[in-house]
């Protein structure tokens, strides 16, 4: 196997602003330990919230790669901005505070990324099975 070159150690960086929704990021990062690659960070990047994550951020500090950044409220796309100013990773992953990642996930967007040779890729986010019908017709629309 190759040696790794320092620079692309952080193969992915997942980007996520977030305002006053702190459990959101305690699921959504709960949900990153389970990745199977270990190649990856995580920059939340809070958007002046009045209820801040800097807590949660930080009980994850040792089984994760994350960043905490705060800054004042500007809404997500400024704080998209900052995330990918903070980013070390080859490829930016952008994620709301409200998502889940599946085992696996990194796996499968690695694959596909070099099957297809993707420079970008996007679409539609699987609605979770708790989700009534209405929370689904939200998140299909």
């Amino acid at each position: 196997m190759a040696k790794k070159n320092k620079i692309w150690e952080i193969a992915y960086s997942f980007i996520v602003p977030v305002y006053n929704r702190p459990e959101e990021i305690r699921e959504l990062l709960e949900s990153l330990i389970g990745q199977t690659r270990r190649d990856f960070e995580v920059v939340v990047v809070e958007d002046g919230s009045t209820f801040p994550c800097r807590d949660v951020v930080e009980r994850f500090a040792e089984r994760l790669n994350v960043q905490y950044v705060a800054k004042e409220n500007s809404g997500q796309g400024f704080s998209r901005n900052v995330g990918f100013e903070h980013a070390r990773g080859n490829v930016w992953i952008l994620m709301d505070s409200d998502c889940l990642v599946p085992p696996g996930y990194l796996d499968a967007v690695d694959a596909g990324m070099h099957e297809r040779n993707l420079d970008a890729f996007g679409g539609p986010d699987r609605a979770h099975a708790s989700f009534t019908p209405v929370q689904k017709a939200i998140n299909y629309a």
